[in-house]
């Protein structure tokens, strides 16, 4: 199972188009406290749209509640990781798959990365950039585990019959 943790998120538009992501490639999403914003919030509503109520997601306390009750494997995306997130392997769809994100303004602490230096991740990208918008960040890593995993059971096609077909 593919899993998206937020680490601290500030920005709620961007939970909330991570949401839909989730919903969309029915991954579990899991909030550490604090948050920046509350989870009634009227710009989470809007980036998510109406898809909000679909999303499968967890809130804890603190990073230790998350790392006690969710076993697997943990993968970090930070500008320290030295390894792209294709040198990875997230091809068996019975693990359960962690993708933590830290966040925006200062990411995850080092403290919580030095235990898990070899799985560390940063997306390249020039050195014009410091990082990624967030919720391109998680689409990216979450598509890329999904087109290793082949897509499980997403679907291929638009599932409205009157929408799959072009017509001259």
């Amino acid at each position: 199972m593919l899993n998206v943790v937020l680490f601290e998120p500030e920005i709620p538009g961007n939970t909330g188009n991570i949401m839909r992501t989730c919903v969309a490639t029915n991954t579990h999403l899991h909030l550490i406290k604090p948050l920046g914003f509350s989870l009634e919030d009227k710009y989470i509503k809007r980036s998510g749209v109406n898809y909000i109520d679909n999303c499968h997601y967890t809130v804890y306390e603190n990073i230790e509640e998350f790392f006690a009750k969710n076993p697997g494997e943990y993968y970090f995306l930070t500008r320290y990781g030295h390894k792209p997130h294709s040198d990875f392997d997230y091809s068996d769809s019975n693990k359960n798959i962690y993708f933590i994100f830290g966040k925006e303004s200062t990411g995850i602490p080092k403290e919580i990365l030095k235990p898990h230096i070899d799985r560390c991740i940063r997306l390249p990208m020039t050195d014009k950039v410091r990082a990624l918008n967030l919720s391109n960040t998680v689409a990216i890593m979450v598509y890329e585990a999904l087109r290793q995993q082949n897509y499980n059971d997403l679907l291929r096609d638009e599932p409205h019959k009157s929408k799959t077909y072009i017509e001259d």
